[in-house]
């Protein structure tokens, strides 16, 4: 039998039984590594039509993996830097304003710990899971040009809208049906959210709920079947806007993740995740933007993890 990890000693690290929850906890920091992570400021600000970005961006997150004792798996680090490629477009829908986004991710991990008092490491390099979005505002400005926008926003600076949206994640990342450990999830990702923004002069509020829903993976090591109840997951942003379109964000998120279930066992491996992050964005140039992004997430839970990410992410409105 082949086994994933590799070690300073050629032999099986634990049993079966221990190696598919240690692999549940730490793959979890991949595929579906930031679901209260995931803070994503001025989410539902209007776009108006005949806009459209293209982006690229990189991150880098790091930290610490906490288990269940009885796993004897301690001081488990990772380490994962990710890139992505981004692209946006809004519509019209009636006299609705929608939008479509497309994201495609590249991911190199690395897993460091010790297990029953051996040294292992992991490493995955490759493309992860994309994900398209698909989004529409139910309340605030119609769909209309960037002119009309303009003048739309100057009339009304007190303004709300309110959105829903519906993402899909694809399993197409990379995935080994006899390895534990990898970058794709091999199951589609359903995440229904709504969510709101409040502009009153320079000042944004805003707040999202989301819910994600697993189909089962039934290629889990080995001819094992992994299914995941859902995770119910909230973020909200206080954004303030100064001159020459220079914004900041202070957010704040937490997910509360379901558990896994492996051949119909629970695994009582349900966590929570609060999340803090502070966002930059500036102009580089008349169509060119950069923003800055930095999340400190933290496992409410015994078992789970605190991560620190750093990320910045380069736009083209075209």
């Amino acid at each position: 039998m082949a086994y994933l990890f590799q070690t300073n000693k050629r032999k099986p690290l634990f049993s079966i039984v221990n190696i598919v929850v240690f692999c549940l906890i730490i793959c979890s920091n991949i595929g579906s590594k930031i679901f209260a992570q995931d803070l994503e400021p001025r989410r539902w600000t209007p776009m108006p039509l005949g806009v459209n970005v293209i982006g690229g961006g990189y991150a880098y997150t790091h930290g610490e993996i906490f288990f269940d004792p009885l796993l004897q798996a301690e001081d488990v680090t990772t380490e994962v830097s990710s890139f992505v490629l981004i692209y946006v477009r809004p519509f019209k829908l009636g006299n609705k304003l929608a939008r479509i986004d497309a994201m495609v991710p590249y991911s190199l991990a690395q897993w460091d710990g010790m297990v029953s008092d051996v040294a292992v490491t992991v490493k995955r390099n490759g493309f992860a899971d994309p994900r398209l979005r698909f989004s529409l505002n139910l309340i605030g400005p119609n769909a209309m040009g960037p002119k009309k926008m303009q003048e739309y926003m100057a009339a009304h600076p007190v303004n709300t809208t309110v959105g829903v949206s519906l993402a899909i994640t694809f399993p197409l990342g990379q995935y080994f049906g006899d390895k534990l450990l990898n970058l794709g999830q091999n199951r589609f990702v359903f995440r229904p959210q709504i969510g709101m923004v409040h502009n009153w002069g320079n000042w944004s509020y805003e707040f999202t709920t989301s819910v994600f829903l697993f189909t089962a993976n039934e290629d889990f090591y080995i001819d094992r079947t992994n299914k995941q109840d859902p995770v119910f997951a909230f973020q909200t942003h206080l954004m303030r806007r100064f001159k020459h379109r220079i914004w900041a964000s202070l957010s704040v998120g937490y997910g509360l993740r379901g558990q896994s279930i492996v051949n119909s066992q629970p695994n009582k491996d349900q966590r929570g995740d609060l999340a803090g992050g502070f966002s930059l964005g500036f102009p580089l140039m008349k169509k060119h933007s950069l923003k800055f992004a930095i999340v400190r997430s933290q496992t409410s839970k015994d078992v789970g993890s605190d991560m620190n990410s750093f990320a910045i992410v380069w736009s083209f409105l075209f």
